[in-house]
């Protein structure tokens, strides 16, 4: 039997080369060769930047950029910051006298904001500020607004939030997060706000010379001065009336929702108060003028007080 002939082919075995490194991923906007600093963004989305334009624009880096730079020049490491495109991006944008884009949400513009204080960039900040009264703000978060201005001590902004804040009802527990993240010296006046608009109404509800029918003492029937008027009705209106200030400090549904749903005009208190009438048979004249009333309530809801005092804050250009 013939030996088995040995095969001429040999095995070949080819060596992998090395892999290559996938290229830098410069953002568009930011991939000018001649910038001499590369920031990172937790996405690894890398932005080059001219070290003057960080200098004048962010005291952090402008103490960075201060220190004698290592033999060969600053180094080609990328300084890594630890925040997504989205917050990373507008900053830079800012700091470049860029366009941006639309802020999406609150949690972007307040994590921008953030970031833009620890780089101590006031350029940024100044123009981020007004973003925070948008009506798009204002109407979902109020009190979030209401807190970031007053931790950058924009007073104004401070003041227009906290008006705002009034349609909420602070003591609902989907509020306890965001109020116990405030100072004290945010939180106590707002607290205050809200308490002093009801005192301030009740007040007013008792008083005789705004409700004279419902507060005199006596007060006989308007149309047969002889029956002395039993107030029940007038006295559980004013604390339905209170009650509603509690909830919601606007007062909303005591001016603007009068007829709607929920409105002052749909509750028993007020349909009681206003079927009253003198108890005399012959006379049953209403006890109480009810569109006289309605307009005295709105007017009262008008003279109270509607944003925080913060006598403490003082904002550049404020007289001393």
């Amino acid at each position: 039997m013939a030996a088995p002939q040995e095969s001429n082919s040999k095995l070949e075995i080819h060596k992998q080369p090395a892999p290559c490194a996938p290229p830098p991923k410069y953002h568009v906007a930011f991939a000018d060769s001649d910038a001499e600093i590369v920031i990172a963004s937790s996405e690894e989305t890398l932005y080059r930047m001219h070290a003057y334009t960080l200098r004048t624009t962010s005291g952090l880096f402008k103490t960075l950029l201060s220190l004698p730079p290592p033999p060969g020049g600053h180094s080609a490491e990328p300084i890594t910051v630890h925040e997504p495109d989205a917050v990373v991006e507008p900053l830079l944008r800012l700091m470049c006298g860029l366009t941006t884009s639309p802020w999406t949400s609150l949690d972007q513009l307040s994590a921008v904001f953030a970031l833009a204080q620890n780089w101590d960039a006031p350029g940024p900040i100044a123009h981020l500020r007004p973003a925070l009264t948008s009506h798009k703000f204002l109407a979902t978060g109020p009190l979030r607004v209401y807190t970031l201005t007053s931790h950058f001590g924009f007073r104004p902004e401070m003041q227009l939030a906290s008006t705002h804040t009034l349609s909420l009802n602070l003591f609902d527990p989907a509020h306890a997060d965001v109020l116990a993240s405030m100072p004290s010296t945010a939180a106590l006046p707002l607290l205050r706000l809200h308490r002093r608009r009801r005192d301030a109404l009740r007040d007013m509800l008792d008083s005789p010379e705004r409700f004279l029918a419902g507060n005199g003492q006596p007060f006989h029937c308007s149309a047969c001065a002889i029956t002395p008027l039993e107030n029940r009705t007038w006295r559980a209106l004013k604390h339905r009336i209170l009650r509603e200030l509690d909830v919601c400090a606007s007062g909303d549904t005591l001016r603007d929702g009068m007829w709607g749903p929920g409105g002052m005009g749909t509750w028993a208190e007020a349909k009681a108060c206003w079927a009253a009438v003198c108890v005399k048979p012959e006379c049953a004249a209403a006890n109480y003028d009810r569109v006289a009333t309605i307009k005295q309530i709105r007017a009262c809801l008008e003279g109270l007080s509607a944003r925080v005092e913060v006598d403490w804050l003082r904002e550049e250009g404020d007289a001393n």
